[in-house]
């Protein structure tokens, strides 16, 4: 499992998927999440804006994304 840190509130899950580098544009991230491939804390997810928090796991494609909180 990897981690990300963040070190705001929230980050929405198609910037997430960038970040992590699980996917190389917004509209990559936005078709994957569309055809339910996205899963956040164990369940599908559609909505690209989701605001994931510190102690959210996005999952894609056999790879684990766990969300820390940054200083």
């Amino acid at each position: 499992m990897e981690k990300i840190l963040i070190h705001t509130e929230f980050i929405k899950l198609d910037s997430l998927l960038k970040l992590a580098g699980l996917v190389e544009t917004g509209g990559e991230a936005k078709l994957l999440i569309q055809n339910g491939l996205v899963r956040v804390n164990g369940e599908v997810c559609a909505m690209r804006g989701k605001k994931l928090r510190a102690g959210d796991t996005v999952a894609l494609e056999g790879r684990t994304v766990a969300i820390g909180q940054g200083r």
